[in-house]
């Protein structure tokens, strides 16, 4: 860290070399959004083998980038005392049990009110820059209606830490789902990639090799229910709406899942009697190395009363 900024190093190898460099990018660094790393790029806080960089579109060379981010302003983000479940804090990092309905980070439509809100209160404001100005600490994310665990880095170096574990994929995350209908077979590894539908811009599809990132989810029938399934899914890769689309894709949206689900006229009924109005997704289990002490950690997180009062319900 210094003069006003982080730098943080991308090393472009393999299938990467080629693409363009906004996209290389991206793909080597999942805690900056392409969008993000347009604008770095841009605006001179990029440079390659070949030199500083300035065009989001060129080829992206085999070797190291530097990619320099300015640190997060205060003044675009309010503190805002809103009551929290941590799970486990220490210096340099966080874990938080997040409710359903709570946002993540203030995007158009959610100001304030969010998760990234909550934290600059209860951290007074120590968060990692990394991030950007409107993600403070932030290194992965669950859907606003998705409950469950996430890891919030307060030092630049754990978030450094952690994002590269996620980039190897060796975090540990379980979800629990509720499903409509029973998967068949009971157990099975799900391997599609994904990208935007190019159909309808908020909706994530699965895609042909080549055009998306690679999606890999691990899943198990936990109990057979009525005309539904509580089912494990273990992420092998973290890609917005993984579990919802692939599930889906199987032919077993999420139950109550407004977006890629369709619920059954007896599933519909119960949902509706019960007021339940989110997708039956949980993460349940986080687990990877601390990134300064080394230490190997893991959580855990109990179903929340509204998927329990729902599987109670189809377990009749």
């Amino acid at each position: 860290m210094s003069g006003g900024h982080s730098i943080i190093t991308a090393t472009i190898a393999g299938d990467a070399i080629g693409w363009r460099l906004d996209r290389a990018l991206a793909a080597a660094l999942p805690t900056l959004s392409r969008e993000r790393l347009k604008a770095l790029i841009s605006s001179g806080g990029v440079a390659g083998p070949a030199g500083l960089v300035r065009d989001p579109a060129v080829k992206a060379l085999a070797g190291d980038y530097r990619v320099t981010v300015p640190d997060p302003k205060p003044a675009h983000n309010e503190a805002q005392d809103i009551d929290l479940v941590i799970v486990h804090e220490d210096e340099h990092l966080l874990v938080v049990d997040k409710p359903a309905g709570m946002v993540v980070h203030p995007a158009a439509g959610n100001p304030d009110r969010t998760l990234v809100n909550a934290l600059l209160h209860h951290c007074a404001g120590r968060l990692s820059g990394i991030g950007g100005v409107a993600r403070p600490g932030i290194v992965h994310r669950i859907d606003k209606d998705t409950s469950g665990l996430l890891v919030v880095a307060k030092t630049d170096v754990a978030h450094e830490g952690l994002a590269s574990q996620f980039a190897r994929h060796s975090i540990e995350r379980v979800y629990l789902a509720l499903t409509t209908g029973i998967p068949v077979p009971a157990a099975g590894r799900i391997d599609a990639p994904l990208a935007r539908s190019a159909a309808n811009r908020k909706k994530i599809a699965v895609v042909g090799e080549g055009r998306g990132k690679r999606a890999v989810t691990h899943y198990r029938i936990v109990e057979p229910l009525r005309s539904a399934a509580l089912v494990e899914c273990r992420l092998e890769t973290g890609r917005t709406h993984q579990v919802r689309v692939h599930l889906a894709s199987i032919g077993h949206p999420l139950l109550g899942d407004p977006v890629y689900g369709r619920s059954r006229n007896e599933h519909r009924e119960l949902l509706k009697r019960l007021n339940f109005h989110r997708q039956a997704l949980h993460a349940a289990e986080l687990g990877f190395v601390h990134p300064v002490s080394k230490a190997k950690l893991s959580f855990k997180s109990a179903m929340p009363s509204d998927i329990q009062e729902l599987f109670e319900a189809l377990r009749v």
